[in-house]
């Protein structure tokens, strides 16, 4: 069985609404990555480079809600904790376009 993290609701909402704000730019992420892993040596980097900064935009926005809700926390160990939970909640959710 899972553990559930003290977090996990609250994640689970912000993952979700960043989901839904930002779908298009997730697919574009996904399109990125997938002509990346099928192009042919002389494209490959031009794919990467795009699939970057898609990449690069996504993660801003998942940053900017996990360090804004972080700030909140008035325990230093808990936004510790907090932030931790995020980023593992991420890369489970969008596995492959997160880097923590």
């Amino acid at each position: 069985m899972l553990r559930r993290g003290r977090f996990s609701d609250v994640i689970s909402r912000q993952l979700d609404l960043v989901e839904q704000e930002n779908a298009k730019l997730i697919v574009a992420c996904k399109s990125a990555l997938q002509a990346y892993d099928t192009a042919g040596r002389e494209e490959a980097g031009e794919h990467y480079e795009r699939f970057g900064d898609l990449q690069e935009e996504l993660m801003d926005a998942l940053e900017k809600v996990r360090d804004g809700f972080a700030t909140t926390l008035l325990d230093e160990s808990a936004a510790e904790r907090y932030e931790a939970e995020f980023d593992r909640a991420a890369a489970n959710r969008f596995h492959g376009i997160w880097v923590a």
